[in-house]
C-alpha cells in the first residue's frame, strides 16, 4: 500500500521522468546495431566458425559472391570487374582477366574450368571481401555492385542474402508496429467499457516499449527477429496487465470517495497478481536463453526486459495516466460487450465428459503434427524471401544455368603437398553434387605453367599457412543431399589434412540444424520445468502443475501439428520460440481459473459450483487477453512479406486462441474429473473442504 501511495503522490514527477527517458531511449535504439545473418549465432567453438575467422584473418577474406553477367561483351565485363575492384571493401574479384589478358581466347583455359563458368549468353566472377559476410560496410557494398553494375548482373551468395532482408525489413518494421497497435486498440475498444481507457493503455506500454528497446544497446546488437517481434510481443504480453489495473480501480473506486485511494489499493492489487502472472511469461522467455545457437537468447533478454518493463508501468505510468485522464475516461465508459457468461459456464460443467473425450481424441493426431512439423522445418533463408528478391533471382540464376546450388570453401594446410591435394580435389570429385573443387592446382591444369600464374591470384588461394580451395556444389543449402555430401566431403578433408577445415554457407547451415535440434529439446524441457515449479509454489499444489501444464501443452502440440496437416513447411527457429513463447504467455489464462476454482472450494463450494463460478468469472479476462495477443500478431502475420516473421506471428496469433479455448472448454473439465486428487494433493484445500464435509454432517 505504501508503493501505491508513493505512485498516486509523484505521479506528476513519474511522468514527466518517463518522458525525459524516452529520449535517451530513442539515442539507445538508433544506437542497437541489427543483425540479419542467423549463421552469426552459432557457437564460437565449432569448426565452421572457427574456419571462417581463420579466412578472414589469413586470407584478409570474409565475405563471398558470385556475380553473374549476362549479354556483355568480353572488354566491358573486363572494364565492370575494374569498377568493381574499386569499391570500398572489395578485396578480390576473380575472373578469366585475373589469369590471362582478355587478348588471348578463353578457351585456352582448360575446357572443363571454362564450360564451368561460362554460358552462350553469361559469365561468372568470384568476388572477395575482406569484411565479415553480415556486415554493414559489406552491405553497402553489395548495393555499390547492383547500382554499377545494373540490371545485366545478378549479385547470389548470403552477403546479398542479408542486405535484401535488411532493405525488406526496415520497410516493413514501422508498419509491424502500427498493424499491431491498430488491431490491438480495435481489439480493446470491443472487449473493454471505455472507449478512451484503451488508448491511454497504448500510451504507457508504448514508453515502456520504447525504453526496453533503447536499453538494448547495452547488448551491442540484437537480430532482426527480435527487432521485428519485441515490439509486437510487449505489447501483446503486457496489455493484461493495463487490463488488471483499469478493473481494479474501477472495483476500488466504488468503495472509496477519493480516487487517489482508490488508485493506491488497485496498485497494490495489481501488483499481488501482475508479479505472479509476469514470473511464468517471464520464465518461459528466459527458457530461451538456454539455447546453444545464440539467437534464443538475444530474444529471451530483450523479451524478459520488455515484460519487466511491461510491469514496472503498468504500477506506475498507467496509474499516473488514469488519474491525470480520469474525468475523461469516467465520461467515456459504456456497457461490457461481453456478455454474462453464467448460462455458459453451466453449460460446460453440465457436458463436462463431452469435452474430456474430445481432449482424449485430439491429442494424439495433434502430438503426430506436431513431432512431423519439427522434421519439416526449413533452414535455407532464402526461403524466407519473396520471390522477386534479387538475391532469389540470382540463386534462381545460377542454379538453373551453372548448377551451382552452394558453394563450400576448403582450408588446407599451405605445406601440404601438390600430389596429396591433387589427389585430395579428384576423390572428393566423385562424392555426389561436387560440380568440380577449384584450387591453384586446377586453375593452373597442364597447359597452363606455373610461373604464368599472377602472384595476385597465387595470393589469393595461398597463405603462408593455409591454401583455399572452392568446391561447386549441385545441392542447394540446408538440404539432407547437400548435409551427407558435406560428411562425405569432410571424412576425404581429414584423411588428408585433420587440420584442414571445410567452411561456407552450407557447412555452417548443417550446424545449425544439429545445434537447434539439441536446443529444441533443451529449451523445451527447461520452460516446463521452469513453468511447473512456478505453478507449484503459487498454487501450492503438487498436481496442478500438471493438469495446467497438460492444457497449455495440448493447445501447443494443436498449433504447431496443424502446419504438418495443412502441408506447410515452417522456418526452423519458429518451432522453438513458439513452443515457449505459448506456454509462458497463456499458462496465465489457466492459473487465473485455477485460483478462482481454489478459493471456491475452500469457501465451501462443491466441484461443479466452483468450477462453474471459476469459469464464468474468468471468461471476460481470458477473452481479452487471448484477443488482445491474436490481434496484435494476427495483422503481422497477414502483411509481412517476411516468412519467418509472418510464420511467427501465425503461430501466436493462433496460439493465442488455441489456447483460449483449450483453457475454456478443456481445464474445467479436468477439474471436475480430478477434483478428488486435487483437493488432496493442494496445501489448505483437503482441509477446508474436509472441514466443509463435517459441518455438513453435522448439520444434518
Amino acid at each position: 500500500m505504501r508503493f501505491g501511495k508513493a505512485v498516486v503522490k509523484y505521479r506528476i514527477p513519474i511522468l514527466v521522468i518517463t518522458l525525459i527517458l524516452l529520449i535517451p531511449s530513442v539515442f539507445g535504439m538508433m544506437g542497437t546495431r541489427i543483425n540479419y545473418d542467423m549463421l552469426n549465432y552459432l557457437p564460437e567453438d565449432m569448426e565452421t566458425v572457427i574456419g571462417q575467422n581463420e579466412l578472414l584473418e589469413d586470407f584478409d577474406k570474409g565475405a563471398f559472391s558470385f556475380l553473374i553477367v549476362e549479354d556483355m561483351p568480353v572488354r566491358d565485363t573486363a572494364e565492370l570487374k575494374k569498377q568493381i575492384e574499386q569499391i570500398d571493401h572489395v578485396e578480390t574479384v576473380l575472373w578469366y582477366d585475373s589469369i590471362m589478358d582478355i587478348s588471348v581466347p578463353m578457351e585456352f583455359l582448360p575446357d572443363r574450368i571454362y564450360d564451368e563458368f561460362n554460358t552462350e549468353n553469361a559469365t561468372i566472377m568470384a568476388v572477395f571481401f575482406d569484411t565479415s559476410t553480415s556486415s554493414d560496410v559489406t552491405m553497402d557494398a553489395i548495393r555499390q555492385i547492383r547500382q554499377i553494375a545494373g540490371k545485366q548482373c545478378f549479385v547470389s551468395g548470403i552477403s546479398a542474402l542479408v542486405t535484401d532482408l535488411k532493405d525488406l525489413c526496415e520497410k516493413e518494421e514501422p508498419v509491424y508496429v502500427g498493424i499491431a497497435v491498430l488491431l490491438a486498440c480495435a481489439a480493446m475498444l470491443i472487449f473493454l467499457d471505455s472507449w478512451l481507457a484503451p488508448f491511454v493503455f497504448l500510451a504507457s506500454i508504448g514508453m515502456m516499449i520504447l525504453l526496453n528497446l533503447g536499453s538494448n544497446v547495452f547488448l551491442g546488437e540484437i537480430s532482426y527477429i527480435t527487432k521485428a517481434l519485441s515490439a509486437v510481443l510487449q505489447l501483446a504480453v503486457t496489455m493484461d496487465y493495463s487490463i488488471f489495473l483499469w478493473h481494479s480501480y474501477n472495483e476500488q473506486r466504488t468503495r472509496h470517495e477519493d480516487i487517489r485511494e482508490a488508485m493506491a489499493e488497485a496498485i497494490r492489487e495489481t501488483l499481488t497478481s501482475v508479479i505472479g502472472s509476469s514470473i511464468t511469461t517471464i520464465a518461459g522467455f528466459i527458457a530461451l536463453c538456454f539455447m546453444s545457437f545464440t539467437m534464443g537468447r538475444d530474444l529471451g533478454i530483450v523479451m524478459a526486459k520488455g515484460v519487466v518493463f511491461g510491469v514496472a508501468g503498468c504500477v506506475t505510468v498507467l496509474p499516473a495516466l488514469i488519474l491525470v485522464f480520469d474525468k475523461p475516461l469516467q465520461r467515456t465508459k459504456h456497457r461490457s460487450l461481453i456478455p454474462d457468461m453464467n448460462g455458459f459456464a453451466k453449460g460446460v460443467v453440465r457436458i463436462f465428459p463431452v469435452f474430456l473425450v474430445i481432449f482424449a481424441l485430439l491429442i494424439p493426431p495433434a502430438y503426430y503434427g506436431y513431432s512431423k512439423t519439427n522434421d519439416e522445418v526449413y533452414y535455407d533463408m532464402g526461403e524466407c524471401l519473396p520471390e522477386d528478391m534479387e538475391y532469389v533471382i540470382a540463386n534462381r540464376k545460377l542454379s538453373e544455368d551453372f548448377d551451382i546450388a552452394s558453394t563450400h570453401m576448403l582450408l588446407v594446410d599451405a605445406d601440404l603437398s601438390s600430389r596429396s591435394v591433387r589427389a585430395m580435389m579428384d576423390e572428393m570429385e566423385q562424392v555426389g553434387g561436387v560440380k568440380y573443387v577449384l584450387g591453384l592446382e586446377s586453375v593452373l591444369g597442364s597447359r597452363v605453367p606455373a610461373e604464368v600464374l599472377p602472384e595476385s591470384v597465387a595470393g589469393l588461394l595461398k597463405s603462408d599457412r593455409w591454401e583455399l580451395l572452392l568446391i561447386n556444389s549441385e545441392y542447394r543449402v540446408a538440404s539432407d543431399a547437400v548435409n551427407a555430401q558435406i560428411e562425405a566431403l569432410n571424412t576425404i578433408l581429414k584423411k588428408y589434412d585433420p587440420s584442414g577445415m571445410l567452411i561456407g554457407e552450407a557447412p555452417c547451415m548443417k550446424d545449425m540444424i544439429d545445434t537447434t535440434a539439441h536446443d529444441f529439446r533443451v529449451v523445451n524441457a527447461v520452460s516446463i520445468i521452469a513453468i511447473f515449479l512456478i505453478i507449484a509454489l503459487v498454487e501450492r499444489s503438487v498436481s496442478l502443475p500438471f493438469i495446467l501444464i497438460a492444457v497449455i501443452e495440448s493447445a501447443i502440440f494443436i498449433n504447431l501439428g496443424l502446419p504438418h496437416y495443412l502441408g506447410q513447411s515452417l522456418p526452423f527457429i519458429a518451432p522453438i520460440c513458439i513452443s515457449t513463447i505459448q506456454l509462458g504467455a497463456t499458462v496465465d489464462y489457466a492459473i487465473l481459473m485455477t485460483t478462482r476454482y481454489k478459493e471456491e472450494r475452500v469457501n465451501g463450494n462443491g466441484k461443479k459450483e466452483a468450477v462453474r463460478i471459476a469459469l464464468a468469472a474468468s471468461i471476460p479476462s481470458i477473452i481479452v487477453s487471448g484477443m488482445g495477443l491474436f490481434a496484435a500478431t494476427f495483422g503481422v502475420a497477414l502483411y509481412s512479406d517476411i516468412d519467418m516473421i509472418g510464420s511467427m506471428c501465425m503461430l501466436m496469433a493462433r496460439g493465442a486462441v488455441v489456447s483460449m479455448l483449450a483453457v475454456i472448454l478443456v481445464l474445467p473439465a479436468l477439474l471436475l474429473l480430478c477434483d478428488r486428487v486435487i483437493c488432496a494433493t493442494t496445501f489448505g484445500m483437503r482441509a477446508a473442504v474436509k472441514s466443509k464435509k463435517e459441518r455438513e454432517v453435522i448439520l444434518k
